[in-house]
């Protein structure tokens, strides 16, 4: 029997971690041959089709999400009219919690698996290898004989061989998913960990073994998807020396419990070299009415005290997370509480309308908290009692100029001058949304130059300081093209001196295959460079390590 397991990603890049637990879990049943496919959104309906076809399998399995849902099921209602004969089996989050109602509208689904697959997935193909009904499958809906019963997930995570080392995941596409842990401690009402309190652990073997295999290959970054990874400090801790004793190249991102860092753990996060580790924090909200909505903790004065130990003590890249749209909070307070996060100064700060996922607590409660969200896929907030649909439309266009300035890492000077003259971050992000709403740049986003050009625009009203420190932030992220962003011309014996340093260097680099640029720019209206400031900027460009940048101040003229 040859088994085609088949999922749809966002981007190429992406890798399954799903379908290699499936394949390797059922690695051993004789007769039974198992395939994956990994196509993503953009291809073609029809190339995948045909491309599935080419397989000619006689068992199809999709693992479905929110951001493949529309697709998959159109794929396999094609694949059903191409081959009538053929089971198609669904399972992952996005069906979890469907019933009959979508064998009714899909006449091609033999089946839908609920929950976590392994144990459900290894029984269906034992069965139909051996000529044997479906009925009665644990968590698994088949046609025409009905839903199997209620069954707890396996508690042996480690009975799950490692699709790693089995050779079953592919670890080419640069960013690799890891899975050390299922299930999570904390009840957040819009999230479907909220079914599965209970936290299970693979086995610090089993962990050490597949960081090994990846670390040793230099995968690029390894995405950890556990909930979150420190429910146990000190298996956490643990975790992070092996990385620290092994790692060569890679980079790792963590889901992290603020409130769970403690001293010991923070100790040896100010090790960590600068990159190699990147936390996501889920802060969501600072309303506390809201947070008692939704079943989370209010932050209190020593999770403040460890994020701020994180962004300024260690060089763990710090990613924090908002979520728009929450009962019980209106803009003003959300907007209140992402100047209190900005104040931090993280790395990244992501800013999401909260999505109203089906199997979820806050999905049960949506009616009764007057919430309105979309009916398809990825059933994001509409308006609630607090927010109207155009306060949510607004977020969202803050989410994207905090992505375009903020998370770029481009436009810091630019954005703190702006936050200065408006009096905070919400005021400034408003007062730039209204300009780039007016000329439509929401819909028709600006490449890099052009960005630089509308923000001139949008200084040149307001300050020469705003209009000088967005001059610098461009000669901070690349050697400038346009040089009417710099009114001022250097003297003829700033550029002297400048041309003497950039000779010095380039004998220095001499051999080591650098390619060396130079830029020399006067400001004198931020306040660290006046009366006046000639700056000589320097962009090293070597193959494998992309761009670097630095600056030096020249004497001032005689």
């Amino acid at each position: 029997m040859r088994v085609l397991l088949v999922t749809l990603h966002s981007k190429f890049v992406h890798a399954s971690l799903a379908l290699p637990y499936l394949a390797a879990y059922c690695e051993d049943l004789a007769g039974c041959e198992i395939l994956i496919r990994e196509c993503t959104i953009h291809e073609p309906k029809e190339q995948i089709l045909a491309m599935l076809l080419a397989c000619a399998p006689d068992l199809v399995g999709f693992s479905v999400y929110i951001w493949n849902r529309g697709m998959t099921l159109e794929l396999a209602d094609a694949l059903h009219e191409a081959e009538p004969d053929l089971d198609i089996v669904v399972g992952g989050p996005e069906v979890s919690f469907d019933g009959p109602e979508l064998l009714a509208c899909h006449p091609g689904l033999s089946a839908i698996v609920r929950g976590e697959g392994e144990a459900p997935w290894r029984e269906l193909l034992q069965r139909r290898l051996e000529g044997r009904d479906c009925s009665g499958i644990p968590r698994v809906l088949w046609r025409g004989v009905g839903e199997g019963p209620a069954a707890a997930p396996l508690d042996d995570l480690d009975t799950i061989p490692s699709p790693f080392a089995a050779g079953r995941a592919d670890i080419t596409r640069g960013l690799v998913y890891l899975e050390t842990s299922r299930g999570c401690p904390f009840g957040c009402s819009f999230c479907l960990s909220a079914r599965d309190r209970r936290v299970r652990s693979f086995s610090m073997a089993r962990i050490e073994a597949d960081l090994l295999y990846l670390m040793e290959r230099d995968v690029p970054q390894v995405k950890l998807v556990d909930r979150t990874f420190n429910f146990d400090p000190a298996r956490a801790r643990a975790i992070f020396r092996f990385i620290l004793r092994h790692n060569r190249k890679s980079r790792f991102h963590f889901e992290i419990g603020a409130a769970l860092l403690d001293g010991e753990t923070l100790d040896l996060l100010r090790a960590v070299p600068e990159g190699m580790f990147q936390f996501e924090i889920g802060i969501q909200s600072l309303n506390a009415v809201t947070l008692a909505a939704i079943g989370r903790p209010f932050p209190d004065e020593a999770f403040w005290r460890r994020l701020r130990c994180l962004r300024e003590e260690t060089h763990v890249v710090l990613h924090l997370d908002l979520i728009g749209g929450l009962p019980k909070e209106n803009l003003e307070q959300f907007l209140s509480g992402m100047e209190r996060v900005l104040e931090f100064r993280p790395h990244n700060l992501q800013i999401e309308p909260v999505k109203v996922l089906p199997g979820t607590p806050l999905r049960a409660q949506a009616a009764s908290l007057g919430m309105r969200f979309d009916p398809h896929p990825p059933y994001t907030v509409l308006r609630t009692p607090e927010c109207s649909f155009a306060d949510l439309d607004r977020l969202r266009q803050i989410d994207r100029l905090l992505d375009l300035l903020y998370n770029s890492g481009r436009f810091g000077r630019f954005l703190e001058v702006l936050r200065k003259e408006c009096g905070g971050y919400p005021a400034a992000l408003e007062t730039l949304r209204g300009f780039w709403k007016e000329r439509e740049l929401f819909r028709l986003p600006p490449k890099r130059e052009e960005l630089f050009r509308w923000l001139w625009r949008f200084a040149e009203s307001r300050s020469e300081m705003l209009r000088e420190a967005l001059a610098l932030d461009l000669a901070r992220s690349g050697r400038p093209r346009e040089e009417d962003f710099f009114p001022e011309a250097p003297t003829t014996e700033e550029r002297h001196q400048a041309q003497l340093r950039v000779e010095e260097e380039l004998a220095g680099l001499k051999g080591r295959g650098v390619k060396l640029q130079h830029f020399v720019a006067v400001f004198r209206h931020l306040p660290e460079f006046r009366p006046r400031t000639s700056l000589l900027f320097l962009y090293r460009v070597q193959a494998g390590q992309g761009l670097t940048v630095s600056e030096e101040r020249l004497l001032p003229p005689k």
